[in-house]
């Protein structure tokens, strides 16, 4: 446990960071995963909306430092690579 003020305050504002960094990187985990279900399941629409929102939660994620920009870039370039071999030029 910490002694000073200090470390006391430092562990308070770790653990509301470490919390609010868990939201962010869930939501992206989950709207990449929501996308990649309907591209499997064939719906075009539905997966092109959800390839935009998790481009937005990845995009937040990275903008806030929760996770590094090139994996925000990698995880996007992956999720449109799968959506064009899917879907093509519908």
């Amino acid at each position: 446990m910490p002694n000073t003020k200090s470390a006391i305050k430092r562990m308070r504002q770790n653990e509301r960071r470490r919390l609010r960094n868990r939201m962010f990187r869930s939501r992206a985990r989950t709207a990449v995963k929501k996308a990649r279900r309907l591209i499997q399941e064939g719906q075009v629409e539905e997966a092109r909306e959800a390839v935009r929102v998790a481009y937005s939660a990845l995009d937040k994620a990275a903008e806030k430092g929760i996770i590094h920009k090139n994996n925000a870039a990698r995880r996007k370039a992956r999720l449109t690579r799968l959506y064009n071999q899917t879907f093509g030029d519908r």
